[in-house]
Formats: structure tokens, C-alpha cells, sequence
């Protein structure tokens, strides 16, 4: 099996040095430098339930309470289908959803989109709702093909297989934009981003590639309003501080620019980035000290 570098997972996972680094320390990654397919999966997941800001801690506690509850599982976010439940973890598994801390049977289906729980008691059995394990298995087989460039195509075709069966899968709308973006087809990647937004109004990540490509299509002041939305729902989240000092830099603000450089270097003072953080962070200032000592010359 293929083996990933720690350069190569940041870069295919969009995530900072630090960010993993935390993962690692939380116990919810390897703790080598070489990573498996299948650790590229897992670590994807706990990307996307951090982007809803929901704890390591808890994540971990979630995985420990799935392996106990189900006989035989090794890994609940490979062998099952996460997703967040106020500010726990719920598993989508053998035609059931469950949140395993509290020992919850989960339907998440009604149309208010209120959340119904009940305790289960022994020979409990709930009717199996349809499509989640194909939608599961469609969803890890276009990961798959993300993987390389000359199946990319069948990549596209395999996500939108998923959202024909869950028209909200936010997750699926984000990797075929993202696939869409890279292929430059930017209005259908602001699409996708967009009903991800819709379907998790709480997903960070859809907002900051939501930003992004507003960005390249020229729209600075609406990508700065995305992007910002992402950092309220994810004040750590490294890369959208990073564009948005980028977009208020290209809107002539720099003094707001100037926060979110600092803000960034904070969290990835290391990173490949911070370099030209800090000197972009270094030349606002300069030229705030030049402004003021001109004025006081007059």
C-alpha cells in the first residue's frame, strides 16, 4: 500500500502542520511520519467534524464508545458514518444511526430537521434506512479516485452518483467543487460550494472554499464575507485567516489585513506560509511608521 508523507498529507488535506500535529497528540492520528490510504480517510474525517468545531476530546471518547457498542469494529470512521450531533459525534452503521457516548438511537431524518433521540433497549432494532452504506462506500470510492489525476473524471461522476441518493451530502459537494475548481470550471465549483453551505450552514470548510472561489472570480468583497463567516464558525482555522489578510489586501485594507496575518502566524508560525505572512505582517507596518512620521513632519 502506498505511503503518504507528512508533507504530502498537508497538502492533500488542506490542513496545517499544526493541526495535525494536535490530532496526533489527541491520539486520533499515527504518530509516525508515514501514513496509510486508509489514515488519509480517517484524518479527512476528523478534518470535517473539526470544521464544525467539535472537540478532539469528544471525538475520541465517540470512537472509544462505537468500539465498545459494536463487536468487532476496529475504526468507527472508516467502518461507519460520522456526523455531528449538537456537539457529539453520531455513527450511521448497519441500517442505524447511534450516538455511542450517550447510548442514543439517532434519527436525523425529519423534516424539520429536529433531531429525535430514544434509548434502546435490549432486541431493539430499527428498520434500516435506505442508501446510507451505499452512499457511504460511493463517498470513500471517490476519495479514492481523487487520488489521481487520470480518474478524476470518474472522481466527478461517482460524487454526483452520492447526491443523487443524499442531495445533502455537504461533503460530497465540496470534493466535486473542489474537483470542478481545479478543472477551472468555477461556476460549477460556486454551485457545489454553495449547496454545501446549505446542506450544514455550520460547515467551515464549504465556506472557505466557497471564499475561494469567489476570489478567483473576482468577487473580493464577497469572498471576504465568506471567508469570515468561516473563521466565526472556526476561529483556529489557520488558511481562511491566511486568504482573507490575502482579500483585504487586494481590497486596499490593509490595517484589517494586518489582524489576520497576525492571526495566522499565531496558529502556523512554521508552516510553508509564515514566511510571507510575517513579511506582508512586517511591510504594513513599515508603512503605518512612514504615514505617521510624514504627518508629524508637517
Amino acid at each position: 500500500m502506498k505511503q503518504y508523507c507528512r508533507a504530502e498529507v498537508l497538502r492533500i488535506l488542506r490542513i496545517t502542520a499544526k493541526q495535525l500535529a494536535g490530532w496526533q497528540r489527541a491520539g486520533l492520528a499515527p504518530t509516525s511520519d508515514a501514513f496509510t490510504f486508509y489514515d488519509l480517510l480517517q484524518l479527512r474525517k476528523i478534518r470535517d467534524l473539526r470544521a464544525k468545531r467539535v472537540r478532539p476530546a469528544v471525538i475520541r471518547e465517540s470512537l472509544q464508545a462505537m468500539q465498545e457498542q459494536v463487536a468487532g469494529m476496529e475504526n468507527p470512521l472508516l467502518e461507519a458514518s460520522a456526523f455531528k450531533v449538537g456537539s457529539r459525534v453520531a455513527y450511521r452503521h448497519d441500517g442505524y444511526a447511534v450516538e455511542p457516548i450517550a447510548g442514543q438511537f439517532v434519527m436525523d431524518f425529519e423534516p424539520s430537521g429536529a433531531i429525535l433521540t430514544a434509548k434502546p433497549s435490549h432486541g431493539d432494532k430499527l428498520q434500516p434506512i435506505a442508501n446510507y452504506e451505499s452512499v457511504a462506500e460511493l463517498f470513500t470510492r471517490g476519495v479514492a479516485m481523487e487520488e489521481h489525476p487520470s480518474t478524476h473524471d470518474e472522481a466527478i461522476r461517482t460524487y454526483l452518483q452520492v447526491l443523487e441518493l443524499e442531495p445533502t451530502h455537504a461533503a460530497a459537494h465540496i470534493n466535486l467543487g473542489t474537483l470542478y475548481y481545479n478543472q477551472r470550471d468555477f461556476v460549477s465549483a460556486e454551485k457545489h460550494y454553495r449547496l454545501a453551505v446549505q446542506s450544514d450552514p455550520r460547515y467551515a470548510l464549504a465556506y472557505f472554499d466557497l471564499g475561494n472561489v469567489l476570489d478567483e472570480t473576482s468577487r473580493v468583497e464577497e469572498a471576504i464575507a465568506a471567508y469570515r463567516t468561516a473563521i466565526q464558525l472556526a476561529p483556529t482555522y489557520a488558511d481562511a485567516h491566511y486568504n482573507l489578510a490575502l482579500a483585504y489586501e487586494r481590497s486596499a485594507q490593509p490595517r484589517r489585513a494586518l489582524h489576520h496575518w497576525k492571526a495566522y502566524l499565531k496558529l502556523d508560525g512554521t508552516g510553508a506560509w509564515a514566511m510571507h505572512a510575517r513579511n506582508q505582517a512586517a511591510r504594513i507596518l513599515e508603512a503605518d511608521r512612514l504615514k505617521i512620521v510624514y504627518k508629524s513632519s508637517q
